[in-house]
């Protein structure tokens, strides 16, 4: 990708930080999740890098043109003063399964030999981490160090979709730089670059079910997200007494061939409740977060776990039918 849409004051902000001569060492890009923060800072990696290599690069923004080495390397993944630290495959034969639960620390310490030199092709090298939240404490703790103590000439780029729960230490050793969710328009736009071949009622349904986040709508991509989110109004909004509703969505959803759609499933329920439960008060309102709560808790327990995805379903429905009281 050479652009991300929205965000133009961010992207503003770091272009001017970049330009002035004095670039903090330490920038967190924070912001809910899929809103394009890593992708930019993945683009700003490669502008930085091709700026101080003096190579050809566009007058304006972060793209670097096609033909430049900067962008063949990372785009390789070979550049050599660029690392991009990130949760990799529980199994390296098997890089499309599952991913280990954290970056671990023994990655942040394959860094200390690249610190231990000089960049390579330029003055400047960059270390990227997508995303820092995912970072173990320890591998916290080994990070700090560099951050206290930046190796010349590095800039990292840390992304974060809850800063929250980051070492306060780590947070103030950087620039914050915050990513919004996009409009409805800037999503549509985004969606139609990524991917071209997607008709009108499904971009729609996309961006009524991303949020603000294009990574969302893109996850979601192909998988009927209107008829699922149809589904999930009707039970909230007619309840389900005799458990039909939910025994059809249960079983449409559970197989190994239904695994997209159920987790999309696992995502769209705590998102459904927490929209409903913005325009409730009292007792409603009390209903809508308990219900929220006890969503949120299953869907995030439901893979990781390996809970059975019909019975999942079907008490996941349970709560959402719990809104039409």
């Amino acid at each position: 990708m050479t652009e991300i849409i929205g965000n133009a004051a961010a992207q503003s902000a770091f272009a001017a930080a970049m330009h002035s001569g004095a670039l903090h060492h330490a920038w967190l890009f924070t912001g809910p999740q899929g809103v394009g923060k890593a992708s930019f800072a993945r683009l700003a990696a490669m502008r930085m890098l091709a700026d101080a290599r003096g190579g050809s690069t566009e007058p304006r923004g972060f793209a670097v043109p096609a033909g430049d080495p900067t962008r063949a390397l990372i785009e390789a993944g070979s550049h050599p003063d660029f690392r991009l630290l990130t949760r990799l495959p529980k199994d390296p034969e098997k890089p499309d399964q599952d991913l280990a639960r954290s970056i671990t620390i023994a990655q942040v310490r394959t860094l200390q030999p690249l610190f231990a030199t000089t960049p390579s092709m330029s003055p400047r090298r960059v270390v990227m981490i997508d995303a820092i939240d995912d970072l173990e404490r320890g591998g916290s703790n080994a990070l700090l160090k560099n951050l206290e103590e930046p190796p010349a000439g590095t800039i990292f780029l840390l992304v974060s979709h809850a800063p929250g729960r980051l070492l306060p230490t780590i947070r103030s050793r950087c620039r914050v730089l915050r990513f919004e969710a996009l409009t409805p328009d800037e999503v549509a736009v985004t969606l139609r670059l990524a991917q071209p071949d997607l008709d009108h009622d499904e971009i729609s349904a996309l961006v009524r079910a991303s949020e603000g986040a294009p990574g969302r709508a893109l996850r979601y991509a192909g998988l009927d997200i209107a008829s699922l989110d149809e589904a999930i109004a009707r039970i909230a909004d007619e309840g389900d007494r005799d458990n039909g509703h939910r025994l059809r969505l249960a079983k449409s959803l559970a197989g190994k061939a239904s695994q997209p759609r159920y987790e999309a499933f696992l995502d769209r329920v705590p998102a459904f409740i927490a929209h409903a439960a913005r325009d409730r008060s009292g007792a409603r309102l009390k209903i809508a977060l308990d219900a929220h709560a006890a969503a949120r808790d299953l869907s995030a327990a439901a893979i990781g776990l390996s809970l059975d995805a019909q019975a999942t379903v079907f008490e996941l429905s349970g709560i959402l039918a719990t809104l039409r009281t």
